[in-house]
Formats: C-alpha cells, structure tokens, sequence
C-alpha cells in the first residue's frame, strides 16, 4: 500500500483530473437526463469508488472528500455544504479498504460499487433526516435508493473503466522501485570489472 509520500506526484494530478472531469460530467449531462424515477447516476461517486479502489483507503477518503467538498458548493448546489464531503469521504475510505481484494476477484469491484452506491445514498438521505431536509422524507428516499443503486450499477462499467485506464500508468510502477532495474543494472556491470 502506498503512503502519501510514496505516492507519484501525477497520480495525485491524475486523480484530481479525472474528479474535475466527473463533477463537469455530473453537472452537464448526467443531471439533466430524462431518466424514469427523476434519478441520475452520480458519477462523482463512482469515480471516489474507483480512486478508493485503485488508490487505497487514504488516497480514497481524500479523493472522497474534495470530491464531496466541490460537489457541496458547485451549482446546482441546494442543501447544506458538507454533506457530500462527509458522505463521499466515508464512502471512498470504506471502498478502499477493499483494494487489496481487487486482483483477486473481478467481482469486488463492481460489489464495492453496489455497496458504495447503496450505503452513500442511504447515508446522504440519513444526514438530510437529522439536518431537517424536507426532501430527505423516508417515503421519499425508499422510492429512490432502489433507482440509484440500478443506475449507479449501470454506470459503472464506464466509470470504474475509465478511471482505471486514466490511473492505469501509475499501478504498473506501483509494486516496484522506480530505480531497482538501473540499481540491478549497475551491479551486473560492477562485478564483470
């Protein structure tokens, strides 16, 4: 697992690129399809499910957190600032956790999206109940905890893909020292002379 200061310096480039292209995605054009239910996917937190699972728990619940922070106030914004940094960044520590499960079964990335899709929407409902959001009714929020989990499910495959690929580069190098080929190298050469 990588520590913040093992971590490549493009990667954490790579990841705040690929939030500010999901929050542009979420704002532009997921939350204006004509889906059945009034329900969009959100990408956003698709896209901390597979930082989280690709990055680890830290790299998932910073991911989670200004990914939540920038979706709190970036327009359409309508409820009280900090429930998505709260909720994304819970989300995308919970999913980390399970990145070590991610070789050993292509299942578990899209179980962590379920997961992730079913325990965020249920957890930003249950903030707006106790902050007295009047959109946050239980009749309410069981008609669209079912259509946001389907959606979200749907959507992944695209999402989790496409944040892998962008990420792709940097898990390659992620096992090994960037210098232990020239090291290797050097004291093959040193021992002929």
């Amino acid at each position: 697992m990588l520590t913040t200061t093992d971590m490549p310096p493009g990667r954490n480039l790579t990841a705040a690129a690929v939030i500010v292209v999901a929050l542009v995605l979420q704002v532009s054009v997921a939350n204006r399809l004509p889906l059945p239910g009034a329900v969009t996917p959100d990408l956003v937190l698709l896209t901390v499910v597979a930082l989280a699972l690709t990055g680890g728990p830290l790299t998932g619940a910073v991911a989670g957190f200004c990914a939540g922070l920038a979706a709190d106030i970036i327009p359409p914004a309508d409820h009280t600032i900090g429930r998505y940094a709260l909720v994304y960044c819970l989300i995308g520590y919970i999913c980390g956790l399970v990145s070590d499960e991610m070789t050993r079964s292509a299942v578990v990335p899209f179980l962590a999206v379920a997961a992730g899709a079913l325990a965020g929407t249920l957890l930003y409902a249950g903030l707006g109940m106790m902050l007295g959001d009047p959109r946050s009714a239980w009749e309410i929020v069981r008609r669209i905890v079912p259509l946001q989990i389907v959606y979200d499910v749907l959507a992944s495959p695209f999402v989790v893909w496409a944040v892998l690929r962008a990420t792709r580069r940097f898990e390659r190098d992620r096992g090994r020292d960037r210098f232990d080929l020239p090291v290797a190298r050097y004291r093959t050469l040193s021992s002929r002379m």
